[in-house]
Formats: structure tokens, sequence, C-alpha cells
């Protein structure tokens, strides 16, 4: 059975991989390779585990070599953009493939026409190249008309710069611009060209615990907290802490002690038509649920104390260990 279409295949319907043993049908791993190339997601991943696929299984399993090709220029993009001695070329519809990359070796001229493109630029400031004078920062758009606009129009820039400027963000990483719509959606982001996980709020790059930091970022939203937020949340979770665990654990334990025996035993009784239960007699279906509610009362205890013996700690460690520092700060 496939895991990801659920549908039972024969044995040679699974190719297999070389990056790790996961094994998919055919077809599903044809349309997740055609719909990660087609989203730039490249390297592409495995379905079932953070393995990054072989070019070679790739090629083999993706159906059109537009797709293909596809592949091979987002690949060689992602390799010479974590390079910081590449330059992208500015001129528009310049790909790899027409040597848009220019590579700073020892002695690369600086404004040498590109081939197949023949854009002139300059490889420190990337702008139009410059023989006869350093090199400047690139003009503001709204630098050549703010002299001439109105007060209202002038006002009207600037709040439309403002808002391009929330929804367009530079990559910590690889300075690739980024956009996303500013309506408070996830700000947990994934540059498609260098695979940097960062925040977009503090456009640093992000662990697991980024949001759970005291550092102000939330997981949802537009801003950042101010700083008075930030450390008035901090001083209530420092003295609300004891009163919070202590109340959780009070709802957790005997929520999980009972509720796991509930659970059990109303999943071993509602059984469907076409299961091994509905064969049996009314007497060995009640011991069949009087035996599975007896071991889960044995087990429940068990989860519990690791539940509260585990998350108490953690989040004491967490609250008077990172709080108490971030707060100090």
């Amino acid at each position: 059975e496939c895991p990801l279409c659920l549908l039972p295949q024969p044995p040679e319907a699974f190719p297999s991989l070389a990056s790790c043993s996961h094994r998919s049908c055919w077809a599903c791993l044809e349309q997740y390779l055609c719909l990660a190339v087609r989203e730039s997601r490249v390297p592409v991943s495995c379905p079932h585990c953070p393995a990054a696929l072989q070019p070679s299984d790739v090629h083999r399993l993706l159906p059109e070599p537009a797709l293909r090709d596809k592949y091979e220029e987002f690949l060689l993009r992602r390799l010479l953009v974590a390079d910081p001695g590449t330059r992208w070329c500015p001129a528009p519809d310049c790909s790899p493939s027409q040597a848009g990359f220019l590579v700073a070796l020892s002695c690369v001229g600086l404004g040498v026409p590109r081939e197949g493109c023949g854009t002139e630029f300059c490889y420190h400031c990337r702008q139009p190249w410059h023989p006869d004078g350093p090199c400047v920062p690139a003009p503001s758009l709204a630098t050549p008309t703010a002299q001439l606009a109105q007060p209202e129009e002038l006002a009207h820039g600037e709040a439309l710069a403002q808002a391009e400027a929330e929804d367009i963000k530079v990559c910590p990483r690889c300075s690739a611009f980024i956009m996303k719509i500013n309506d408070g959606s996830c700000n947990r982001m994934n540059c498609t060209v260098c695979g940097c996980l960062f925040c977009w709020l503090c456009l640093q790059e992000i662990s697991d615990v980024h949001f759970l930091s005291p550092s102000g970022c939330t997981f949802w939203g537009k801003r950042p907290w101010s700083r008075t937020r930030r450390i008035l949340w901090q001083l209530g979770m420092v003295l609300g802490a004891p009163m919070v665990i202590s109340l959780a654990a009070g709802v957790a334990v005997p929520v999980i002690t009972i509720g796991i025996p509930i659970y059990m035993g109303r999943k071993v009784l509602a059984g469907g038509p076409g299961s091994r239960r509905s064969s049996l007699s009314g007497c060995q279906q009640c011991l069949s649920v009087t035996s599975s509610v007896l071991l889960s009362l044995i087990v429940s205890p068990i989860i519990t104390a690791l539940t509260v013996g585990v998350g108490v700690p953690l989040v004491l460690t967490y609250v008077y260990g990172t709080v108490v520092l971030s707060l100090c700060r």
C-alpha cells in the first residue's frame, strides 16, 4: 500500500530511492516532484523525511524534459547564490544558462558583458557599469518625483512605499527579494533560493523555538511586540508561572489518568462491521473491552507521570532561565 495515495500497488510500482529507504508509488512521486520543481523547492526532499533526493532519482522520476531542465537550473542557481563571490546579472530574464552569474576570481574585469546577454554591470554595487566614477547606492524610486509631487501625492507615495517595503524583504542569507502578503499570516519563512529559514519580523535565521523565545516575534502577526508589552509579558510569565503550571498539572493529571481508559474502552467497543470484533460473541466483546480498560488503567498513570515529570521541569527551566535572562538584559 502506498503511504501517500493509500492504494494497493504491485511491488514494481515502488521505485527505490538512493537517499533513504522510504517507498512511495511511481505516480505519487511523479506528482510530488512536478509540484516541487514548479514551486522551485529545490533540492527536493523525500515526501516522508528531510533527506534530499539525489539528482539521478529526480531525473528518473520527472516525466517532462522541461521540468528536468528547470530542476537543473534551480540547482545551479541555489549553488551559485550560496557562494558570496557570485553576482546575479541585473538584466531581466538572464538565466544561469546564459551565464547570468558573474564569479569573482582574482582579477575579473568589472563591467564585462555577459555572454548571451550583453549587459554590463558593476560587480560591487550591481548597478550599470560606471568606469569613470565610484560606486553609488541605487537611486530611490521616489527621489525623482518627490520634488514635483504635491503634499497629498507625496503622502500617498510614502504610504505606498512603506506598504511595499513591508511586503517585500531581503533574505538574510542570500539577499534574494521575498514577497509576503502582509495579512498577519505565518511569519516563518523559507527562502526558495538558498533554503534559509528566517523570521519575517526580525529577519533573523531561526530555530524551532524562535517564536517561543521572549524576543517579541510572534508566529502570527504583522509586527513584533513593543518593548513595553514584551517586558510586561515576561514579568507575567515569571510571576504567574507557578500558578499556571499547578493549574495545568491539576487538570492534566485526572484528564490523562481517566481519559485514556475511557478513550480506549470506547475505541474497542465501537467497531465497524468488517472488523474482527464483530464476529465475537457478546461475552468475548465484554472481555475485550474490560481487558483494554484495565490495561489502560495501568499504563495511564505511567504516561501521566512522564508527562508531568518531563513537562514541568522543561517549562520551569524555560521561564526561570531564558525568560529571566532576557528580562535582565
